[in-house]
């Protein structure tokens, strides 16, 4: 490798995992070819922050169809740090999520669970890491939902996270889970994860001292890019 520390492979969960049973398609036939990372994966992208709106990190109101209107459910804050392979910030990083609405359901042609649509919630936002690595959104908590991988499966609530970093070398996408949530051990997707400390690493932490009285709780997820203790992305070897 060149500016940046190696993946640790045994960290992530092995592509083929056939209770995920959409990964017995999508894993590779042939073992990986280990590449040290290029001039442009660590010079770019470029993107200008300038293309974020006012109100992109708030799912309450990003979508609503009318001034004063907002998403329906429990409201929460998502907040934390995006740090690189040594624990240093990484000032400048494009977080993107989307999710389900409160309900479980996505706003998508294709979705095919029969909780209702919220009228006002998109399910989308986006925001750049201050000069700190600290990043911050405001949403509802999804619900859970059922997926057609077994007779009986359902997804624990989850946000999901793309992160540029300051290169593609550092691109990360991953999901988040809730802290104290039965279903996150249920989950063949999950369980496909090669240790509980890894799986942790996925979970966010209730965050009552910035919780606001009588609004919404917070969580605390702090996403790592790189190294050893990198963010996990299920079921993709490369952590892209």
């Amino acid at each position: 490798m060149n500016g940046y520390i190696r993946r640790d492979r045994e960290w992530h969960p092995p592509a083929l995992t056939p209770l995920y049973k959409t990964s017995v398609a999508r894993s590779p036939r042939l073992a990986p070819i280990q590449m040290a990372t290029t001039l442009s994966e660590e010079t770019g992208p470029v993107f200008g922050h300038e293309i974020l709106g006012p109100r992109d990190n708030d799912l309450l109101t990003n979508y609503a169809r009318e001034e004063g209107a907002t998403a329906i459910g429990p409201r929460i804050i998502v907040r934390g740090r995006v740090l690189d392979e040594h624990g240093r910030p990484v000032p400048g990083a494009l977080i993107e999520v989307w999710q389900a609405n409160a309900g479980g359901r996505y706003r998508h042609a294709n979705e095919g669970y029969q909780a209702p649509l919220d009228p006002n919630f998109g399910g989308c936002g986006r925001c750049v890491a201050n000069e700190f690595g600290e990043y911050e959104f405001r949403t509802v908590q999804p619900g859970p939902y059922p997926w057609p991988n077994g007779p009986n499966d359902w997804r624990p609530a989850h946000i999901h996270f793309s992160i540029f970093g300051r290169a593609f070398a550092q691109r990360l996408i991953t999901q988040m889970y809730f802290e104290g949530d039965p279903m996150i051990w249920n989950c063949p997707i999950v369980g496909g994860i090669p240790s509980r400390e890894a799986v942790e690493t996925l979970v966010a932490a209730l965050d009552m001292n910035q919780a606001i009285p009588m609004d919404a709780r917070a969580y605390k997820f702090d996403i790592v890019l790189r190294g050893s203790r990198q963010t996990m992305f299920e079921n993709r070897m490369e952590g892209l």
